[in-house]
C-alpha cells in the first residue's frame, strides 16, 4: 500500500505545473549552446579546484576570477534565469510536500487506529 501511494504521489508531482515548467526550462537550457558551454567550463573549473583541495593545495586566484567571470556571463542568459526560477518554484512545492508528509507521519504515529489498506 505504501509503495502504491508513493507511486501515485510521484505521478501527481510529475504532472504538476511546477514540474512541467522545470522540465521545459531545463530542456531550453540544454538547447542553449552558449549557456551549456559556460556551465561546462564552470563545472570543469569546479572539478579542478576540488582536485587541488584534495591534494592540499589552494585554488588559484585566477581560477576564482575565471569562475566569477563565467558565472557573470551565464547569469545573463534568459534560459539560465528561467531554469533557476523554475527550479526554485519546484523546490518550494517539494518542501511543502515534505512538510505535509511529516505532518501525516506525526498524525499516523499518534493514531491508535491501525489500517491495512
Amino acid at each position: 500500500m505504501l509503495q502504491d501511494k508513493a507511486l501515485e504521489l510521484g505521478r501527481l508531482i510529475g504532472q504538476s505545473a511546477e514540474y512541467q515548467a522545470l522540465k521545459r526550462a531545463n530542456d531550453a537550457l540544454n538547447a542553449d549552446r552558449d549557456a551549456t558551454t559556460l556551465l561546462r567550463q564552470m563545472e570543469q573549473l569546479r572539478v579542478d579546484a576540488q582536485r587541488m583541495i584534495e591534494r592540499g593545495e589552494q585554488p588559484t586566484q585566477d581560477m576564482e576570477n575565471q569562475l566569477d567571470d563565467l558565472l557573470g556571463k551565464v547569469q545573463v542568459s534568459t534560459s539560465y534565469q528561467r531554469a533557476i526560477a523554475a527550479q526554485e518554484n519546484f523546490d518550494k512545492v517539494m518542501m511543502r510536500v515534505n512538510d505535509l508528509i511529516l505532518e501525516g507521519i506525526k498524525k499516523g504515529a499518534t493514531s491508535s487506529i491501525i489500517t491495512l489498506t
